[in-house]
């Protein structure tokens, strides 16, 4: 099975196609971009389709990162992953950005816990917890630097994500760190999404609400 990985959780616009079979990246296109995925997006997985000497027709599945992220870009990657996955009559499957960070973490330190942790800004982390086996034990959910850090201390894991050393740094003590970054690499959605198959249709992971809110005060009161 071919899978086609989007990616707008960060500042990256990524897709890549992975072959599932023989476990192996075909083919990638990535733009940091910071904002503006949705006008680049399209253009970013027709790349990667053609360094994969791949087109829409050969795929079996779409993969998505689901956040935590950026707020807009995942429902920019997660709109199209559902939109193509619709006409392709494929699955879409979700990743979570902590799950792939820590994915990677674990690659890198096999056998251990790892705490993945994305800086949210005011004083929030988002935060999720996998054992040894890499099954999360603590769902992705927003925690106090204090919550991570007792989470730290108490099960000595390996840290993930742009929190990672803000974690180490206020527990006042040495541990091993892996990825640092706000999303994992395009392969790593590929080879994940593939392992776990299709479910339920990927939806963006909000663990807060977003930054815009409505002016009460521009609202118009409604007529009879």
């Amino acid at each position: 099975m071919k899978v086609l990985a989007i990616d707008c959780a960060a500042s990256l616009c990524a897709a890549c196609v992975y072959d599932a079979g023989a476990k192996r990246e075909l083919g990638r296109s990535v733009l940091d971009l910071g904002k503006g995925h949705a006008e680049h997006l399209m253009a970013v997985i027709a790349e990667a389709l053609t360094a994969g000497a791949m087109d829409y027709s050969g795929l079996g599945a779409i993969a998505v990162s689901v956040g935590p992220g950026s707020f807009t870009g995942l429902r920019v990657g997660v709109s199209t992953a559902r939109g193509l996955a619709l006409a392709l009559k494929v699955p879409a499957i979700g990743v979570t950005t902590l799950e792939a960070l820590a994915a990677e973490a674990a690659a890198e330190f096999p056998g251990r816990p790892v705490l993945a942790a994305l800086d949210a800004g005011r004083e929030e982390i988002h935060a999720a917890l996998y054992d040894e086996r890499s099954v999360l034990t603590y769902a992705p959910a927003v925690v106090t630097l204090a919550d991570a850090v007792a989470m730290a201390v108490d099960m000595a894991p390996v840290l993930a994500g742009t929190a990672a050393a803000q974690i180490a740094e206020a527990a006042a003590r040495a541990f091993d760190i892996g990825p640092r970054t706000a999303t994992a690499d395009i392969a790593t959605y590929a080879r994940l999404a593939a392992a776990k198959g299709a479910g339920d249709r990927p939806k963006p992971l909000y663990l807060r609400g977003a930054d815009a809110k409505p002016q009460a005060g521009f609202i118009l009161s409604r007529k009879n």
